[in-house]
Parts: C-alpha cells; structure tokens; sequence
C-alpha cells in the first residue's frame, strides 16, 4: 500500500471530530465522506485532495470517544486508504478493521517527527515495515496478521462473511 501523507500531529482525535454527531443521521459513505474530520479541519477534503493524500498520519489514542463506524467509513470513503498511528481506541481499531480501512501502528517517535505532509509513503505490511519515500527513512510498524490484511483487503467484515458464505456454498454444489 503506498500513497501521499497527510498529517495531524495531535494525539486524541476522537470521533466526534473525526465526523461531528450532527452528521450521524445518515450512513450513505459519501454524505460522511463530505464532513470527515469538518470540527478538526473545515478544510481536510481540500487540503487532502491538494496534496493527493491517501495515507493519514495521526497522533495516539486515535479514535476515542464515542463508538461509532460511521467514523473509519467517513475517512475510507473520503480516499483515505490507511492510517498510521502510534495507538488507537480499541472499538475504532475493531470499527476500522470491519469496515475495510487499513490502520496500522508505528510507535517509533523518530517516524512522526520526519513525515511531513506530501511525503510518499509505502507501508509492507507484511514485512512490518513503512518507508518514507521521500526522506529515504525506513519504520518498524506492528505487522498486521494475515487474517486482518485479508479482511481489509476485501472490503471489511461484512464483504467477508458474504465471501465465506459463497464459498461454502459452492464446495456444497460441487
């Protein structure tokens, strides 16, 4: 997974911010999408879209606060295709996984002091590693299990019941 970096360098982004309540009446992705992270930066689209950002760097603890999926499908649906953090609200980590969006955890200081908006970033999750293309500087990141890889890369947890399911259902017709 590689893409440009947007950063917020601030510990605690809670839910709320991430996609304010008053938003919460709807789950249609992209209605989310147009107000992700509005209280924290009124203009996140238009500074993501700018810099070509898919990959959002935060501070730790992100995701706190309230439970809520509409929160890693408000990014996801905004283009974000992962993010990178020291640590995460344990029911937005479950929230993100089941809905498809990468996260990954990076607790080395030196990576979030060097990444500066734009940077191009490639994340191996795999190898447990993310590099920052354009400083050069290789980060340890926590490897993610294959299962999880496998449920992001699907789509989340419903896209993989459906394709558990069809799967059973055609070694029975076999």
């Amino acid at each position: 997974m590689e893409g440009k970096a947007i950063v917020y360098d601030r510990d605690n982004i809670n839910t709320d911010e991430i996609i304010p309540a008053r938003y919460l009446n709807t789950s249609d992705p992209d209605q989310l999408a147009s107000h992700c992270m509005e209280d924290l930066d009124k203009d996140f689209l238009k500074n993501k879209n700018a810099l070509g950002a898919e990959i959002m760097i935060t501070g730790s603890n992100m995701g706190c606060g309230s439970s809520r999926e509409h929160a890693p499908i408000a990014i996801k649906h905004a283009g974000i295709k992962a993010v990178v953090a020291p640590s995460y609200a344990r029911i937005f980590f479950r929230n993100a996984i089941n809905t498809g969006l990468a996260i990954f955890e990076c607790t080395d200081p030196a990576f979030y002091k060097s990444v500066k908006a734009g940077d191009f970033l490639k994340v191996d999750a795999d190898g447990g590693r993310i590099e920052n293309v354009s400083s050069g500087k290789v980060f340890s990141i926590q490897k993610m299990p294959p299962f999880l890889q496998d449920l992001i890369r699907v789509g989340g947890l419903v896209s993989y019941a459906k394709r558990l399911a069809l799967e059973v259902k055609e070694k029975k017709e076999a």
